[in-house]
Order: structure tokens, then C-alpha cells, then sequence
């Protein structure tokens, strides 16, 4: 990943954590790493434990940022919330999956939080 990718990435979910906060959400973790790969958020919001994956894309030539979550995507994502929930010890508890999708273009950014996505 070029340095530029990374930044983009760092400054979306910089911006996804800030609005998740103003959001009621409470951050637990931002890129979490586990030997299968990396979780950018958890969080607790109204009862859930919320993973979320961030996208960050500078224009939508290659279609919505929300779009690159693709199936293969959520399954990994579903494994490396298992994989947390032994970490960490945690019971049985509602979990939710949130994709936050971010434009940035000369407009400034654009955001949408997906709650329950998959």
C-alpha cells in the first residue's frame, strides 16, 4: 500500500471514528490486528458490539466506497470478529457489522454510516 492509500485511509477513519462518536458510539479499538487481519473499529452502540469497516475513497470512478465490501470481505470480516470475541473472552452478545463509507472530493467529504450492512 503506497504511503497516499495509507494516508486516505488513516484520514477516513479519523473522520468515520469522529462521527461515530457524535453517533453515541463508543470506540473500543481502531485497527485492531489479529493473525487473520485487521478490524478498523469496534465499538459499542445501543446494545451491540459493532464492527466496522471503513472505505475511503477519493471519487467514485470506481463505484461507491461501500461496494468494495464485497462478500468475500464480510466473511473475513465475520471471522476476525470471532476471532476477537475469544480474545477478549466475550460471551454471547449482539453483534452488529456497520460499513462507513467516505467520499472526499474538492467538496470536502462525504459520509454514510451503514448500520447492519451485512
Amino acid at each position: 500500500m503506497t504511503t497516499t492509500r495509507r494516508q486516505l485511509g488513516d484520514k477516513g477513519e479519523d473522520l468515520a471514528a469522529a462521527a461515530l462518536k457524535k453517533q453515541g458510539y463508543k470506540i473500543l479499538e481502531r485497527n485492531y490486528h489479529t493473525p487473520l487481519g485487521e478490524i478498523d473499529l469496534i465499538a459499542r452502540h445501543q446494545g451491540y458490539l459493532v464492527f466496522i469497516e471503513v472505505k475511503t475513497r477519493k471519487s467514485l470512478r470506481f463505484g461507491r466506497p461501500e461496494e468494495a465490501v464485497t462478500a468475500t470481505k464480510q466473511k473475513r470480516l465475520q471471522r476476525l470478529a470471532e476471532y476477537y470475541m475469544k480474545q477478549k473472552r466475550l460471551k454471547e452478545q449482539p453483534l452488529r457489522f456497520d460499513v462507513v463509507a467516505i467520499t472526499i472530493q474538492d467538496g470536502g467529504p462525504a459520509l454514510e454510516i451503514i448500520k447492519g450492512a451485512f
